[in-house]
């Protein structure tokens, strides 16, 4: 009797700690349990620690609460200007409700991503590529609320998207980059203007009043006269007033041209006395005339 009841309790010992360890559940501190009984949702969702579910009845599935880093894979679109691009993200995201995210979706990973690669061709097709290549934060936060509003209904919150990375053709990056040589050459241009102008003012100024002090102009001349010569040139060139190199053209002239020079009054004047004499002779001949009249009378 006694064997048997030690039998019996031995059995009832083992099918309770294979009951226990059938029925056992250890969820870990980033998870949470949904549990199924019979295949509808029972109770509220398990948290971390040690639970017990009933063997062959309840059905526990973990969910994980972490942030998971999902890449989008790259999307090829056309931009608003008609610019072909490649582009590929990458996006942030944790499950806040474990039991929508288990009953609402199969796969809520799958879901998200499809929705992030149709989000990212949308988003290109309404951007410029200008807006790709500068603006990425405001079409990061875009590209954010168009995944995170059907998420919501998964029981997924959507933290954050960047996009990672714009390709463009070749011939794009070409015409790029000659655009932005064209552009600083401008700049440079514009720059080198300015101090030319700058320049020009100054050296104005300077002309101004080395003008009215001659001493001035006189000690630049040999400032400069001794910066060439330091530099050991086999030529000097050195500045040679104007009015000198004209007084001695004139003293190179020949003796007749400046004698000829020197007698042109002379000659006007000869030429004024004949114009007068040529004047007074028809009044001498009438004088005469008028004379042998009063003879013949």
């Amino acid at each position: 009797m006694v064997q048997e009841l030690l039998t019996a309790g031995a059995a009832v010992a083992s099918g309770c700690f294979v009951y226990a360890l059938a029925a056992a559940r250890v969820i870990k501190q980033y998870e949470r349990g949904v549990v199924f009984r019979l295949g509808r949702l029972s109770g509220r969702v398990r948290g971390p620690g040690f639970t017990m579910v009933v063997p062959g009845v309840d059905r526990l599935r973990k969910v994980n609460m972490q942030i998971v880093t999902l890449p989008v894979p790259a999307q090829d679109g056309i931009t608003r200007d008609n610019v072909t691009v490649r582009v590929d993200a990458v996006i942030y995201f944790k499950v806040v409700d474990a039991a929508n995210a288990v009953v609402q979706v199969e796969d809520y990973r799958f879901a998200v991503s499809q929705m992030a690669q149709t989000s990212l061709r949308s988003i290109i097709g309404k951007s410029d590529l200008d807006d790709l290549l500068s603006n990425r934060e405001k079409l990061n936060q875009g590209l954010e609320l168009m995944i995170d509003s059907p998420a919501i209904g998964w029981g997924v919150q959507i933290d954050r998207v960047e996009i990672k990375d714009v390709s463009l053709p070749e011939t794009m990056k070409r015409s790029m980059a000659r655009q932005a040589e064209a552009d600083r050459e401008r700049r440079a241009r514009v720059i080198n203007a300015d101090a030319e102008l700058q320049a020009s003012k100054k050296l104005a100024e300077a002309a101004k009043e080395m003008s009215t002090q001659p001493a001035a102009l006189q000690l630049r001349l040999l400032q400069t006269v001794v910066a060439v010569a330091a530099e050991k040139n086999s030529t000097l060139v050195l500045p040679f007033p104007v009015e000198l190199l004209r007084f001695l053209e004139r003293a190179q002239q020949p003796l007749p041209e400046r004698a000829g020079a020197g007698r042109e009054p002379e000659v006007s004047e000869r030429q004024q006395v004949a114009r007068a004499g040529a004047a007074v002779e028809p009044d001498a001949t009438g004088g005469h005339e008028a004379g042998a009249g009063e003879h013949g009378s």
